[in-house]
């Protein structure tokens, strides 16, 4: 069975961090750009991160950007999002989704979704 599981999520305070994580089984994520996405509380879920598989390269934000970071260890089967400096608008649940190789900006383009871990942002 193919299936994305994140974890990592929790409470933190303002201008805290949290590293999400996003491990694969059933499949190898060496061949999958891997995307990041956040749905807020009365928003559209959208796009934060996503890593390509072919050399890596990734894709941020405006809102993320300079804050957030991700990365992958294909040995681990496993995709970081590491994110600092957090907001209270970071608050959301965090996805990670797959498809074949690049990136791409919109969520229907990804076929493999993990079930979210929530990030809570709050004094």
């Amino acid at each position: 069975q193919l299936q994305l599981v994140e974890s990592g999520g929790g409470l933190v305070r303002p201008g805290g961090s949290l590293r999400l994580s996003c491990a694969a089984s059933g499949f190898t994520l060496n061949y999958y750009a891997i995307g990041w996405f956040r749905r807020a509380p009365g928003r559209e879920r959208e796009r934060v991160s996503c890593i390509s598989r072919s050399n890596g390269s990734a894709y941020y934000a405006v809102s993320v950007k300079g804050r957030f970071t991700v990365s992958r260890n294909n040995t681990k089967n496993t995709v970081y999002l590491q994110m600092n400096s957090l907001k209270p608008e970071d608050t959301a649940v965090y996805y990670c989704a797959a498809r074949p190789y690049f990136c791409a900006p919109d969520r229907g383009n990804y076929d493999y979704w993990g079930q979210g871990t929530q990030v809570t942002v709050s004094s």
